[in-house]
């Protein structure tokens, strides 16, 4: 079992991936055995939202990435001062299908 710690894993990207998609908002839904984080790219002005990514996750990674996202904030915060998100007031009206899973 201590040798499967001590093993590294290489990890490629491809060109296409590494570019990203740009999302302003994440719509998360779960069921008793997934979480999905929908990424959407709302614009100002257009009638219609894009789910740019879905993301299924098991719950024990979905608290993995929850921790994760909380160390990295802290250290951001700690390097460039304190992320302002009291602006929970979204222009938008958004609808569509609810998860499931």
């Amino acid at each position: 079992m201590e040798e499967n710690q001590n093993q590294q894993m290489d990890i490629e990207i491809s060109a296409e991936v590494a570019d990203g998609i740009y999302s302003n908002l994440a719509i998360i839904t779960h069921s008793p055995s997934e979480f999905i984080v929908d990424f959407v790219k709302i614009m100002p002005g257009m009638p219609k939202a894009h789910v740019k990514s879905r993301i299924i996750l098991t719950p024990q990674h979905a608290k993995r990435l929850l921790n994760a996202l909380r160390e990295n904030i802290q250290r951001y915060e700690s390097e460039h001062g304190t992320i302002d998100d009291n602006n929970h007031n979204h222009p938008f009206t958004i609808s569509g299908p609810v998860g499931q899973a």
